[in-house]
This record gives C-alpha cells, structure tokens and sequence, in this order.
C-alpha cells in the first residue's frame, strides 16, 4: 500500500509542469487514500530528500453533539417561544412543560433576544409573549456552518459561546521535488553482509551513513520511588533497635480481626461503609479459633479483667465481615495471639505496609496509603517506657523534639497523638498515635496478666512529602506520579 501511494506521488511529481503537488489532501483524495497514510509517505521521501514540504494549514467550524440536535429539531429558545401561549404562562408550568435543559438555555436566550418577558405583577412570575412570532435564526446559522460556509464573526462568536460550533484545524502539505528526486527510491543498505562481499553486489549498493555523534539509548535500569527510600530508612530503624518485621501480605482481613479482637465495638463508626471498605465476594470468612472468639465475644458483652465491657448482644455475623484492612494493628492481633498460644516470650514486632479507608481523596488524603507500627511485648512494661521508645525512635528519624497529648483509641489505654516539631516546616505537627493496648484486648489472647504492650503507629507519606518537598499527595502517590520525579529524586538518609 505505502510503496503504492510512493510510486504515484513520484510520477505525479515528474509530470507536473512545475515539479509540485499542490495540497497532499487533494492527491489523497484523487488516489483514494488516507491522508495519514499519504503523510507517512511524504515524511520518508522527505528524509530521503527525494522531495521538499511546505505545511499548509486548514481550519473550519464544526458543529457540536448539542447543535446536531439544535439542526434536526430547531434551537431551544424558539422551542421555548412555541410553548408559551398568547395569554401567557406561569414559569413553573412552562418549566414543567420542557425538559430542563431546554427550559433553562431556550428561557435564557429568548430573554436576551426580547422575544419573552417575566410578568411578576400577578404575583406568581407568568412568562409572556413581546413579539408575535420568532425565526429560528439559530438553526439557520447552524445549517450554514453544516454546510460548510462561512458564518459572520459576530454570528460565530455567539455560537462559540453557546458551545454549538468548535474550530476544526488540521494540516496539509505542499510537496515538491527535492535535491535527489528520482521516479523511483534507492534503498540504502543499512550494512554490509557477507553475501555482498562474495557476490561483489556492494559495488553497486547506496549504504546509509553512519551517524558517530549520535547519543546511545540509556539503559532501562529501575529506580526507586521516594515512599520506598524512606521505607528503607524505617526498616533499617526498626532493625537496628531490635525488631523483628511482621508478614502483612494479607490485604483483606475479618472484622473479627481489624475490629473485635481490637476490643473495637460492633456499633463503632469505623465499621460502617463510609469509612471502611466491605467486600462482596467473598462476604464472610468463618474461620476463627472458636475458644478465643468466645472469650472476645464475652468481653465484649460483659467486660473482665478491670473493664465493665461495652453491654450489648455481640454478633457473630459482624465479626465474619470481610474487608479491605484498616490499619495493620489488624496484623499485630494476629502476632500477639501467635505469641500467647506459642509461649509467651518477649518480643519486638514492627510492619511497614497498605491499609485502606472509605476517604474523599484530597490533596492530603488517599483510600488507601501506608501505616507504620512499632510494638513491644514484655512483662511490667508502663507508660514510660512508652515514651522513652518513642524518643529513640524519633531521635533516629532526625525528630529530636517531641511532645505528646492524650488520646482515646478503642483498644489503647492511656493513649497519647504524638507531635514532632518539623525543622522544614518550621512548625509542631502531629506525626503519629500511640499507647498501651488494654488488658480486655491482650488477656483474651490467653497473654499472662502481667505483660503489656506498648504500640505506636505513624503514616509513610507524610514523613515522605516533608522530606522531599511533595505538598500534595497525589503527586507522590497514584496514577498522576511524574516519572521523572521518580528518577531525578535524591537519596533518603536519615539520622541513623
């Protein structure tokens, strides 16, 4: 097909009297090609030099979707002077008489064109006839424009402004013979074989030349997002002070474990779907080790060790919920439990993964972003050893000055929102939550009466946007990512 349209646009060039063809979209209309395909041809020919091009440029109003409808069935404002009667009619009733886009657009022009008025002496506004009759004066234009002629300016400016006509541009070319026009292209042997050299055949052969200040194509090798850098940082921290990482591959979780076993309520406002994600397929999970899901059944409705519990019918069915997981305290649970069927021992436990929430995405917000959780588990730990981690920790993010305030988490007693004073930003900002988990949540894991455990829990994407200067989380997270941010980003270090 290409070597066919070349063919005829060569011997079209030698036989014009002046050596051109005046517009490649009339020549693909005479050989009854497309254009696109004609242009591909023009484009190789010309790097051939085989020919020269000149663009020409073309452009016209089109009609849009809207005023293909305003052409077949008349424009909206005279729809709307139709409907009104001699005597007039309320505006309500003509509203209720035509669809609302017609009501709206056609009341809007007929009033700026003074073929309607708005009577409210009577009280209740009546719309009323100011001239007798209307030419479609609109549909007229349209049909002109339709048809391919030129409007007025003022006339294509008022239909630009409705949005019923858009400019139309597109390109041509004017070609003509080139400094190595021939009726028929050489190809240019690209190297020399063997076959050439033994048959002697590259005596006659064109070969392309070597370009030697060409660049070489850049290896393809991968680079690592910022949140995976300042991953790593954490990761190392966690290491260094003793953890031990905890397997978060599991993405979707029960109820029973991201709420119940959490001494989290039923009736709490994180269970319900404008803040968690629920899923349909499957629903439900019904496999829980029933004795431990009896003694959280039971502390939930009647309380024990210390606590009151919360006083209402606990439901199995709640609890089967699947979801998306809402935090990775939903993996501690598991680890904790893990911990007291196996032997208690103390234990260090730390995960760096995804949680999802139900949130309206904003330029702080996301459905779904990273958590970071600290914990440790040992005998008589308090709330000062709390604090003294949290110092350590922070220390090592480069976080030396910190603060904190207390809080209420459902299953953390006494609980503390940690802030940090940010030297970039010059300003005390909260940078996480943390506290002790209540005895109702740890003893009906079968975890002696003496051991604590003390949890903290932060976001990756705040830390991230500070350190690298990203003021809205989109950019850092998600489909609208630039690449080459993700390329020319430096090294995360932190004060390890």
């Amino acid at each position: 097909m290409a070597a066919d349209i070349e063919q005829a646009l060569l011997q079209q060039l030698a036989d014009s009297a002046d050596g051109s063809i005046p517009d490649s979209g009339d020549f693909a209309t005479a050989v009854s090609q497309d254009h696109l395909k004609v242009v591909g041809v023009i484009k190789s020919l010309e790097a051939a030099e085989m020919i020269t091009v000149e663009d020409i440029s073309h452009s016209r109003f089109v009609l849009t979707s809207e005023a293909q409808a305003y052409l077949s069935a008349g424009s909206p404002e005279v729809k709307l002077f139709n409907a009104v009667p001699a005597d007039g009619i309320t505006l309500a009733q003509l509203k209720s008489q035509l669809p609302g886009d017609v009501s709206d657009v056609g009341f809007k022009q007929a009033m700026q064109q003074r073929w309607v008025a708005l009577d409210k002496a009577a009280g209740e506004p009546r719309v009323v006839r100011k001239v007798d009759s209307v030419t479609d004066g609109a549909q007229a234009q349209l049909a002109a424009v339709a048809a391919g002629n030129e409007l007025p300016k003022a006339e294509a400016d008022a239909l630009k402004k409705r949005k019923l006509i858009k400019l139309d541009t597109w390109k041509t070319y004017r070609v003509a013979k080139g400094a190595k026009f021939a009726t028929q292209r050489k190809r240019q042997a690209t190297e020399l074989t063997s076959e050439m050299i033994a048959s002697g055949s590259w005596r006659s052969k064109e070969f392309k030349p070597f370009n030697f200040n060409s660049m070489g194509l850049p290896p393809s090798g991968g680079h690592l997002h910022p949140l995976m850098k300042v991953r790593s940082q954490y990761r190392k921290i966690f290491v260094a002070m003793g953890f031990q990482e905890m397997p978060t591959n599991n993405y979707v979780e029960s109820s029973f474990w991201n709420f119940d076993s959490l001494f989290q309520p039923q009736q709490h406002p994180a269970r319900d779907a404008h803040d968690t994600f629920f899923l349909t397929s499957p629903a439900a999970s019904d496999t829980f080790p029933e004795d431990y899901l009896a003694r959280v059944k039971a502390v939930h409705e009647h309380g024990g060790h210390g606590s009151a519990g919360y006083g209402y019918c606990w439901k199995r069915s709640e609890a089967q919920k699947n979801l998306l997981r809402t935090h990775t305290t939903a993996v501690s649970s598991r680890m904790l439990y893990k911990l007291a069927q196996e032997g208690f021992k103390p234990a260090k436990y730390f995960s760096i993964d995804r949680v999802f929430r139900n949130e309206a995405v904003d330029r702080t917000h996301l459905a779904e972003f990273h958590q970071v959780e600290g914990l440790v588990c040992d005998r008589g730990l308090t709330l000062g050893h709390l604090i003294a981690t949290l110092q350590e920790f922070f220390s090592r993010l480069g976080m030396k000055e910190l603060r904190f305030k207390p809080a209420f988490n459902p299953y953390t007693e006494p609980s503390m929102e940690i802030f940090g004073y940010s030297s970039e930003l010059g300003k005390w900002m909260e940078v996480g939550n943390s506290g002790m988990f209540r005895p109702e949540m740890l003893q009906p894991m079968g975890l002696p009466p003496d051991v604590n455990v003390i949890a903290w829990g932060l976001s990756l994407e705040r830390p991230t946007m500070i350190l690298y200067g990203i003021d809205n989380i989109r950019d850092l997270f998600g489909h609208k990512v630039s690449l080459s941010m993700v390329k020319s980003n430096p090294i995360c270090r932190m004060g390890l």
